[in-house]
């Protein structure tokens, strides 16, 4: 008779565990004490943040190779700027809302969005490995919204019932943050689909933690028959490094148009030298200035918005300064609209 016991001549099975990549262990080390991050730049907290302010619903998260990045003792510093949790966060601004762009209402079903003719957006994940503090999702009720790898069938099936739609864009959180096996497989089955000709992967990871794109990745995402195309999100020039610039090389190579998008931001990005440093720095990795996006007026976001008038102001200068596929398209998205709105 056969039991589920262990006799004394069997052998326990032995659990193999694999070793973690070195960009999940990075990942792992990332720094989410706001008091240590301002250790590590040599900062004291003075009247700045109170000493316990990290909020729960969107703590403190960032890689300490981003922090590398940054200059000490500088309050004012770019980097530090877009991650470190502020007291300015607590108050209610008019007009400031927990969904700005309304994905909510454009849920189709768990885990996807479809807001543009053509296109669907999946999802794929609530985790990045930074966390910024502007961004546009940070009260998104993932738990409830977004499909977890036992529910992607589902998604595909349904992409698959839908010949209108020959693009689908791979968001979340940060689908580079899914383990290699996990996105390979979402991105083979979505490239199995005939009508889907191009698939659009947006991530912050190239800048924030290259080592992401390692000999793995770039193994499977080489194979990949279809149109790729990575939409990186840099801010500031000084978010790149030579790390960065050799994996966007490394993408590049294997098949990947590479774009940028922008959020303009107040004491980050709002000044035109600002602007024409990073489209510069962009072009000398051959990545293509795309979006620049007017701030989504999400709740506790208001203190980094930028006027329209200051951004049209800007946008005729680095005209003036820069050639026209090195200017990015300042735009607005606004909820219900099937594209995004130029500000011209």
């Amino acid at each position: 008779m056969i039991t589920g016991n262990v006799t004394k001549n069997q052998s326990p099975e032995k659990k193999s565990f694999k070793k973690p990549s070195r960009w999940q262990t990075l990942l792992s080390e990332a720094v989410r004490d706001p008091l240590e991050l301002l250790q590590l730049l040599n900062l004291q907290p003075e009247n700045a943040m109170p000493a316990d302010f990290n909020p729960e619903h969107f703590p403190l998260r960032v890689p300490r190779g981003f922090i590398a990045k940054m200059q000490k003792n500088n309050w004012q510093d770019p980097l530090l700027r877009q991650v470190l949790p502020l007291d300015a966060e607590q108050r209610i601004s008019p007009g400031f809302q927990l969904d700005p762009v309304n994905d909510l209402h454009a849920t189709q079903g768990k885990g996807m969005l479809q807001k543009y003719h053509g296109r669907a957006l999946i999802i794929t994940t609530g985790a990045c490995a930074i966390h910024c503090r502007y961004c546009f999702r940070q009260h998104f009720p993932y738990h409830s919204n977004s499909a977890n790898p036992a529910e992607w069938q589902a998604l595909v099936s349904k992409l698959d019932a839908n010949p209108s739609i020959s693009e689908v864009i791979l968001s979340g959180g940060d689908p580079l943050t899914l383990s290699d096996a996990r996105l390979a497989a979402l991105c083979q089955q979505i490239t199995d689909i005939p009508h889907i000709h191009t698939l659009r992967i947006h991530s912050r990871l190239p800048l924030v933690l290259p080592e992401r794109i390692d000999a793995s990745f770039l193994h499977w995402f080489s194979a990949l028959d279809i149109h790729k195309v990575v939409v990186i999100h840099a801010n500031h020039a000084q978010e790149f490094c030579s790390k960065t610039s050799q994996v966007l090389n490394k993408l590049r190579q294997n098949g990947a148009l590479l774009l940028n998008q922008s959020v303009l931001l107040k004491g980050i990005n709002d000044s035109v030298t600002s602007l024409v440093e990073l489209s510069q720095t962009l072009h000398a990795n051959q990545v293509l200035p795309y979006y620049l996006h007017m701030l989504d007026q999400v709740q506790g976001a208001a203190h980094y918005a930028v006027t329209e008038q200051h951004a049209l102001q800007l946008m005729q200068e680095i005209r003036n300064q820069l050639p026209g596929y090195l200017v990015p398209r300042l735009v607005r998205e606004v909820s219900g609209k099937r594209s995004k709105s130029p500000i011209i």
